[in-house]
C-alpha cells in the first residue's frame, strides 16, 4: 500500500457517523411522507435525498478526497442529468 492511498482511508468512526446520519435522514424522509405539507412534501423529500446522495458521494465514493477537476466533472454530469429529468417531467406534465 502506498502512502498516497493510505491518506484516503477513512476512520471507522467517521464512516459510522455518516451511516447513522444516513439512517436519521431516511427516518426524516419517512416522517415527511406522513406529515401533510402539500406540494412541499415532494420538495422536502427531494432535498433530503439530495443530502443523502451528497454524503454517499463524498464519503463512500471518496469524492471528497479527489482533485477539484473530478468534482467539477461530477457536478456537470449531475446537473445535465437533472436537466434531462426535469425536461422529461415538463414534457409529461404538459402533454
Amino acid at each position: 500500500m502506498t502512502n498516497e492511498s493510505a491518506e484516503n482511508i477513512l476512520s471507522y468512526g467517521k464512516l459510522v457517523t455518516v451511516w447513522v446520519t444516513l439512517l436519521v435522514l431516511t427516518a426524516a424522509t419517512i416522517m415527511v411522507t406522513r406529515v401533510e405539507l402539500g406540494v412541499w412534501k415532494v420538495w422536502a423529500a427531494l432535498a433530503i435525498a439530495s443530502i443523502k446522495s451528497g454524503l454517499v458521494i463524498a464519503f463512500f465514493m471518496h469524492m471528497k478526497y479527489e482533485p477539484r477537476l473530478f468534482r467539477i466533472i461530477l457536478f456537470v454530469a449531475l446537473f445535465t442529468l437533472a436537466g434531462f429529468i426535469g425536461g422529461t417531467f415538463f414534457d409529461v406534465l404538459y402533454r
